[in-house]
């Protein structure tokens, strides 16, 4: 059980926003966010918006149709979320 789980319980977007944390510097694809969560591709996208929204998930767009999202490391709301994510693993462990 990871440490968000474990503090805040098993929500789709906890599940997506922990995915991109241990991803993060990396490029990652709405299908790809859907494979390695284990979510449905829409429930992605959903929960997804209020990310983008907040600036914690910023999106490039690949083409007309491809969609791209990571972590967006210099906003200061994500780095305190990458702390406090990183001081939580290590205290209640993953």
């Amino acid at each position: 059980m990871s440490p968000l789980e474990k503090l805040f319980g098993k929500t789709a977007q906890l599940t997506v926003l922990e995915y991109l944390i241990k991803n993060r510097g990396e490029i990652n694809y709405l299908s790809g966010i859907a494979e390695g969560t284990g979510l449905y591709h829409s429930s992605v996208a959903r929960v997804l918006e209020p990310l983008l929204e907040n600036n914690i998930v910023i999106e490039k767009k690949l083409g007309k149709q491809i969609r791209t999202f990571a972590l967006n490391v210099d906003n200061e709301a994500t780095k305190h979320l990458i702390t406090f994510y990183d001081e939580m693993k290590k205290d209640l462990g993953d």
